[in-house]
């Protein structure tokens, strides 16, 4: 049996959140769909796993942004409720590649690209997306890619 679609979570969440009357998860997993059907309604072809991920880590970074603004304002339990919704979201997200196997698959690249300067880092940094299906925070990679071209 081939693992469930992140659209399937999300339904299947929204059902079980709808018997369990859990007011909040059902409020973020409504959220999640209609950025779905955003995206569908872009128009630019079939929407793919990747791009939904995409979609989750940019709710993900709204709700975060959300809660610092609210936390600035005083307003501690608006707050809460964004970060909890971002944990929330967090939940759909595939297991993220980090640490080892991250710098492992970021070596991996550099020496199929050839990459040796930061002038490279654009190539590498593209495939590092493509294979890494989503499971990368990029921001962090980056940073790795940096250190290991101008460190070696």
């Amino acid at each position: 049996m081939e693992p469930q679609s992140l659209r399937d979570r999300v339904t299947e969440g929204m059902k079980e959140a709808m018997k369990a009357r859990d007011e909040l998860r059902l409020s973020a997993l409504r959220m999640l769909r209609a950025a779905f059907l955003v995206k569908d309604k872009e128009g630019k072809g079939a929407v793919s796993e990747e791009d939904l991920v995409g979609v989750v880590r940019s709710l993900i970074k709204q709700r975060h942004e959300s809660a610092a603004a609210f936390r600035q304002a005083g307003r501690e339990e608006s707050a809460a409720k964004e970060e909890q919704e971002a944990v929330i979201l967090q939940e759909l997200l595939p297991p993220a590649l980090e640490g080892e196997a991250l710098l492992d698959l970021i070596r991996q690249i550099v020496g199929e690209t050839g990459a040796t300067t930061l002038k490279d880092m654009g190539r590498v940094v593209k495939l590092l997306k493509e294979k890494s299906g989503g499971r990368v925070d990029m921001s962090k990679a980056s940073e790795i890619v940096k250190q290991v071209l101008t460190n070696g």
